[in-house]
């Protein structure tokens, strides 16, 4: 069982053919299958993103296309997480709606005049969702490496070196 989020989700009145163009992407095609480390790393940094561009939104120096580009962009970073740890056999279902509570968020917010005051109303249930997406991805941790080092020892065994 996978859910995707879907980057065609609109937020603060966006109609579905307001695409904007992504900023500096990650190569998310890049990642090896099951690349955990690379999908958490990229979800992360684009999460870290996303703060600093509504810190930017909120002095009027980023716009709210800009906000909906790393929106977007966590989307694809979090698929591509799902995906990664699925490839493990590693369920992640109860993070599936981290993307729905985060674009909740984003709406709240970006629905209002921009100001450092607004963002800061808002930077406590942002960074509530941030959190249980880290925890989260967290507490798989162990049972990613414990998957990563029965798939090393199983590719030892079988591997034609090994064999007498």
């Amino acid at each position: 069982m996978s859910a995707y989020y879907s980057s065609s989700s609109s937020y603060a009145g966006a109609g579905p053919n307001d695409a904007p163009a992504p900023m500096a992407p990650i190569n998310y095609q890049t990642a090896i299958p099951g690349d955990v480390s690379t999908a958490v790393k990229d979800l992360l940094t684009s999460t870290k993103r996303l703060q600093e561009m509504l810190k930017l939104w909120s002095i009027e120096q980023a716009t709210e296309g800009d906000v909906s580009d790393l929106y977007v962009q966590i989307g694809h970073a979090f698929n591509v997480t799902i995906t990664a740890f699925a490839y493990h056999h590693i369920d992640l279902s109860d993070l599936h709606n981290i993307p729905t509570e985060l674009r909740e968020v984003l709406e709240r917010c970006l629905s209002e005049d921009p100001s450092p005051e607004v963002l800061d109303s808002y930077l406590p249930d942002l960074r509530k969702v941030l959190f249980k997406l880290l925890k989260g991805l967290q507490s798989r941790q162990a049972a990613w490496r414990a998957s990563v080092e029965r798939r090393e020892a199983m590719q030892l065994r079988t591997s034609p070196l090994n064999s007498d």
